[in-house]
């Protein structure tokens, strides 16, 4: 029976050990991939970075 508990536990461990990466490889995607969405978008009218200076 220990021998299952001791299969058990590294298989459980295991598992969180692989969804924790693919939680953090998807946070790092996502934020990424929003920065990217944020400053694709156009600037706003009267945004005075936008405009060429004088």
């Amino acid at each position: 029976m220990a021998k299952f508990a001791d299969v058990a536990h590294r298989s459980v461990t295991a598992g969180l050990g692989l969804a924790t990466l693919w939680v953090g490889g998807n946070l790092i995607f996502n934020i990424t991939r929003g920065i990217s969405w944020h400053y694709s978008q156009d600037k706003p009218i009267g945004d005075t970075e936008a405009s060429p200076k004088k």
